[in-house]
Order: structure tokens, then C-alpha cells, then sequence
């Protein structure tokens, strides 16, 4: 026997390379259990029309179809052939997502070890530069009655693993596969099990330490994957990975739900390794407001004193008035205006002497009388145009409405004037947020309308 435990070699044919928008047309598997051998084929009436690409290619048309059973009605069955099984398929990544997504759409959940043949053979026979599986079946002399039926492509695969052997050895071809499928050393204390519990879906992970301090919150579109890479990670992660005594991980519908979601825990929580998204105590912005010489300044504002979601006059969002300061005093130096008429630094003792940036040649004379005020005033308007804050581009609160191509599950994240107001299955819901402007919400919603995350759209609410 190859490989110690079982196996199910998969091919799939589906009407297209979108995992989420196509669907199985037809289904190959080469079950392996030491010399037992089974062979399980069946077409799948996939729901929606096979392009004429594909059925070019695979030979599978509307008609041969027709009357195939759908997905769910093999589910059960094909779940119970595959669990436990080493899943073994050419580029793994497609057949087995796929897969894992058509069991999802049913409400079941498939997830087991995974060895891609591509990657195989790649190691294997690192001289070579295409590892295709025409390439491996012209390479291993396999001969086949049909190409692109789901059987007979991974009655390829087996005779590839076969002919890998015979050349190289079995052990060689077990040992490229376990290094492979070697998973990440958890640091001590974490359980393996957990681990490989992590699903392939959006969400949030934590990550905790001793006495469960909160260590880390992280987002991303894939559980498994990002979880398991901090524990695979460059050195740099490695002081983090070894602190963590515990995970625990939200799932959310989709990739926008899970960045909104670690913005909250990471307030709640603050986690001593997320610097970034903390909440700022000292959240200010630049508010302009003229003097009795009828010269527009640039003044301070502290959040905690002025409600940002209503003020439309404010220029940049700073976490504290230092960082606001040096901002101001950068454009100051970059457009030549004069720091005494904008209070950047005190004013001249001696009504009518010159700066010490007109001094030094850095200033068009504001101070003195030179540049008029509306010169002045009109370049710095021009030199703060880019740091405004937005406007609230609608007329009302919206939802960004969130959708699982894959379930259909799909949730409601209700905003009003940059603030969050919490999120909800369906409308009508009560929302338990509690509106507050922050920098990092801003920051989110302001992103997102410039460019929406797949499978989401806003919704205009209904004002009361």
C-alpha cells in the first residue's frame, strides 16, 4: 500500500473555473483501501446550462444531463465515500474547494487531509517543467480511452502514483507526499485537534496567551489557512505563535463582515500585538475658522468634544493633536505659508514683523502685509483640499447587505454618517450597536465605496 491510510482519488467536471458560480457536471473517484480497489462515477444534472467551451472540451452536454441526479442528492453518499479518506487530486485546490463548497450549499461539512498530484510530481521530477496532466500522461506513457471525464482523469492520477513508485521507490514517493501534508508544529499546549478543526470560510480568529490575555485578532477570508500560517510563519511571528495558549475563531458570511467584526473585538479586546485598528482616546481633526484680520486658521478639534459624523468642515482624522500639529506644519513648509497667521507658531511680539519663516524666505509675506488675505486664505484652502473628510455621500443610514454565494446565508452591516450601528440578519432586526465615530470604521466604509467586496451591495434604509 502506498499510503498508510485510505484513499479516494477525485475528479470533478464542472461547468466552469468559478468555484463558487459553476457547478459539478460530473463526478470521478478511485477508492483505495491496500489492494481493494472501487471506482465510483456518476454525471451531475448541475442546475444551469454547460457552456459550449465546455462541453467542446469535456464532451458533457445539457442533454447527457438532463436526467443526472443533482448534487444534493449524491451528498450524503459521496460524504460517507469520502470522510477519513487522503483526498487526492490534480491542483487539489480546485477540486477539492469545490467540493467542500457543494457540501456547504447542502449544509454539510467536508474536510479532510489533502495531497495535490500537482505538487507531487513537482517534487518528484523537479527537472521538469510542466507537471500538467497531459503532461504526465504523455511523461508515464499512460494510455486512457477518454480525456477530460472525471474518471478517467483520475484513473491517471492512480497510474502516475503507480508509475512513481516503479521508478523512484515507494518510499522516496511517500516521503515527498508526507512532507507535502506536514502540518505546522502548534506550540505546546494548543491541541492539534482544534487546529484542524478550523474551517475554510471568512471570519475572525483570536489568538490568547496566559491567563487568556487577549493576544491577537486577526481577519481573513480563510480560517484554516491564515490560522495555520502564523504557525508556519518567518521569525518575526514566531514570538507570537509561541505566546498563544488557546484559539478561538467567529465565522462571518463574507470578507467584509470579518474585517468590521475584528474592528470591533480589536476595540473591546485590545489585544497587546494589534497596534494597528486600536481605538484613539485622542481622536482630533483640523477645523478652519477666521480671526478678526479675516484669516482662515486651522484649529484643533478633539472628538470626544464634537460629533464628527455631523461636522462637514474637517480636514483629516489624527489620533492625536500632535500628529495634527505636524501635518499642519508640513503643509505650512511645503506651500510657503505663513505659521504665525495660522498659529503654527506664536505670533510676533512687534505688530507688523515678520515671521521667522518670512525670515528665512519660507513665507509670502502674510505676516507683513504683502500676500493679501484672500491669496492666503485661498492657498491654504487648496493645500487642505485633499485632507477633507468625506461628506456622508447618502441621505439616510444604509446596509452593506453580505451574501454567501455558496449557502445563500446573508447579513445586513447598517451604517449612518460613518458610524457603525451594528449588524443583522434580516431586515427589521433590532441593531445593538452603539453609534460612535471612529477612524477605523471611517476608514473601512470609505475603502469599500471606493471599491465593494464581492458578493455585497448597499442598500439606502428607510429614514423613520
Amino acid at each position: 500500500m502506498l499510503f498508510e491510510q485510505a484513499c479516494a482519488i477525485v475528479d470533478l467536471e464542472t461547468t466552469g473555473g468559478h468555484i463558487t458560480k459553476d457547478r459539478i457536471t460530473e463526478i470521478g473517484v478511485i477508492l483505495i483501501d491496500g489492494e481493494r480497489i472501487e471506482r465510483f462515477s456518476t454525471l451531475v444534472n448541475p442546475g444551469q446550462p454547460i457552456p459550449p467551451f465546455i462541453v467542446n472540451m469535456t464532451g458533457i452536454s445539457d442533454e447527457m444531463v438532463a436526467n443526472a441526479p443533482p448534487f444534493e442528492a449524491l451528498a450524503e453518499r459521496l460524504l460517507r465515500m469520502l470522510e477519513g479518506r487522503l483526498f487526492i487530486a490534480h491542483n487539489a485546490r480546485f477540486d477539492y474547494g469545490f467540493l467542500k463548497n457543494e457540501f456547504r450549499r447542502v449544509g454539510l461539512r467536508f474536510q479532510t487531509e489533502v495531497l495535490c498530484s500537482v505538487k507531487l510530481s513537482r517534487r518528484l521530477y523537479p527537472q521538469h517543467f510542466k507537471h500538467n496532466l497531459d503532461s504526465l500522461i504523455e511523461r508515464h506513457g499512460i494510455e486512457l480511452a477518454e480525456r477530460h471525464r472525471a474518471l478517467a482523469d483520475a484513473e491517471a492520477v492512480y497510474h502516475f502514483l503507480q508509475s512513481a513508485s516503479r521508478e523512484l521507490g515507494e518510499a522516496p514517493v511517500r516521503a515527498a507526499a508526507e512532507y507535502l501534508m506536514a502540518k505546522p508544529t502548534v506550540p505546546e499546549g494548543i491541541d492539534a485537534d482544534v487546529v484542524g478543526q478550523l474551517p475554510d470560510v471568512p471570519g475572525v480568529y483570536l489568538f490568547f496567551g496566559e491567563a487568556d490575555q487577549p493576544l491577537y485578532v486577526g481577519k481573513t477570508v480563510n480560517l484554516r489557512s491564515a490560522v495555520l500560517k502564523h504557525f508556519a510563519g518567518e521569525p518575526a511571528d514566531r514570538a507570537l505563535a509561541e505566546a498563544v495558549r488557546r484559539i478561538d475563531w467567529q465565522e462571518t458570511v463574507g470578507e467584509f463582515g470579518a474585517q468590521l467584526m475584528a474592528l470591533q473585538l480589536i476595540r473591546e479586546l485590545q489585544p497587546s500585538h494589534n497596534l494597528k485598528g486600536r481605538p484613539s482616546q485622542e481622536l482630533c481633526s483640523l477645523q478652519l475658522a477666521s480671526n478678526a484680520d479675516g484669516f482662515v486658521r486651522a484649529r484643533t478639534v478633539a472628538a470626544r468634544d464634537v460629533d464628527f459624523s455631523r461636522v462637514e468642515t474637517l480636514y483629516g482624522l489624527y489620533r492625536n493633536p500632535r500628529e495634527a500639529k505636524k501635518v499642519l506644519t508640513d503643509l505650512v513648509r511645503a506651500h510657503e505659508l505663513c505659521p504665525a497667521v495660522l498659529g503654527v507658531e506664536p505670533i510676533t511680539s512687534k505688530k507688523g514683523s515678520p515671521c521667522c519663516a518670512r525670515q528665512a524666505g519660507r513665507c509670502r509675506g502674510a505676516c507683513v502685509g504683502i500676500e493679501p488675505v484672500e491669496s492666503h486664505n485661498a492657498r491654504l484652502m487648496a493645500a487642505l483640499a485633499r485632507l477633507k473628510v468625506k461628506n456622508w455621500p447618502f441621505p439616510s443610514a444604509v446596509a452593506v447587505v453580505e451574501s454567501d454565494p455558496v449557502t445563500g446565508e446573508s447579513v445586513e452591516h447598517v451604517f449612518d454618517r460613518w458610524c457603525y450601528l451594528g449588524s443583522r440578519g434580516e431586515e427589521g432586526e433590532a441593531l445593538d450597536g452603539m453609534p460612535s465615530f471612529d477612524l477605523e470604521t471611517y476608514k473601512l466604509i470609505s475603502a469599500y465605496l471606493k471599491k465593494p467586496f464581492e458578493h455585497t451591495s448597499v442598500r439606502l434604509l428607510e429614514t423613520a
